[in-house]
């Protein structure tokens, strides 16, 4: 069976997940550990425990594929709303929360969670410890420094630089022993500076990305010409999207990049940036529907898995 482990984190990742497990049934997901804020913000500073949120969908989108396995996707993606402390919360949140609260280490805790959901696969966080993101941005009015993941993903001005905090953090054993087994790694859709690019700003992990045997799938957004005030990389084109991308990780060979016909502006250009970053652009039809930022499952699905048999073949 095919081993895929997919990076990533939120709603990009979980739509990774939910195509993956159509093709395979050997998945390792690596989450981004820095959201701070909602229901993972607020437990993750009461409680100095990783937020759970990002970690939590992935878990749903891995949920075994019966009566059993949906029960309880929803029972983890249901979130409170009342009047009192409970308001905003998810389920699953509370659920991983209190299994860290008592003492569990986080990867046995998600393994447990793992089996009462009988998922396909397994998740795991990108370090060892929770994360801020802080990003350097030019604006009208000059540089500006932003910390934590919703205020970089919705920060407004020209991206300059980006970290995390703690520099250098240590990733989980278990996440890079994945990555050197996996014969397939996916990284992305998702918010480009919160989700995708964290991944490559813990020194070890990109290490075993680099040295791993794996051919790896870069999955583009569907926004990435978005004008929308705010949101990060508006306006921008899928080439400026890899070529911050290659600026942190220089040394690392993407195989393939997938991308939706509707965001390519200049075919020649993003096939030459691909064969930069040492791959080939597959440019499909993934949008869920015309001018839905969302992907379309099914045939995220049926081009992953094309890619992989096809390489395979080859």
């Amino acid at each position: 069976m095919t081993k895929v482990v997919a990076l990533g984190g939120g709603h990009g990742l979980s739509a990774t997940l939910s195509a993956l497990r159509e093709v395979t049934s050997e998945i390792t997901a690596i989450v981004t550990v820095a959201d701070n804020g909602g229901s993972s913000g607020r437990l993750r500073e009461e409680f100095s425990i990783f937020p759970p949120g990002d970690l939590r969908m992935a878990l749903a989108a891995l949920c075994a594929d019966d009566e059993w396995g949906r029960t309880w996707a929803n029972i983890m993606q249901h979130r409170f709303v009342s009047d009192g402390a409970l308001n905003g919360h998810a389920m699953g949140n509370l659920l991983l929360a209190s299994l860290w609260n008592v003492g569990e280490d986080p990867v046995v805790g998600l393994d447990r969670v793992g089996s009462l959901l009988k998922v396909v696969g397994r998740v795991l966080p990108m370090a060892a410890v929770p994360l801020d993101i802080e990003g350097t941005f030019n604006t009208s009015t000059g540089r500006i420094v932003v910390r934590g993941q919703k205020e970089v993903a919705t920060a407004k001005g020209r991206i300059e630089s980006l970290r995390v905090i703690p520099e250098n953090p240590a990733p989980r054993l278990e996440a890079l022993t994945a990555i050197r087994v996996a014969d397939w790694i996916t990284m992305g859709p998702g918010s480009w500076f919160s989700s995708v690019m964290p991944h490559l700003l813990v020194p070890m992990q990109l290490d075993a990305l680099e040295r791993t045997k794996a051919k790896k799938i870069l999955i583009l957004n569907l926004d990435a010409h978005s004008n929308t005030s705010g949101e990060e990389f508006a306006g921008s084109t899928p080439e400026e999207h890899l070529e911050f991308f290659h600026s942190y990780a220089p040394n690392l060979s993407i195989d393939y990049f997938l991308v939706d016909r509707s965001v390519v502006r200049n075919e020649n250009t993003l096939a030459h940036m691909a064969r930069q970053l040492g791959g080939q652009v597959v440019a499909v039809d993934i949008r869920k529907a015309p001018g839905s930022v969302h992907h379309d499952i099914s045939e995220l699905a049926l081009h992953l898995g094309h890619i992989m048999r096809q390489s395979l073949v080859g």
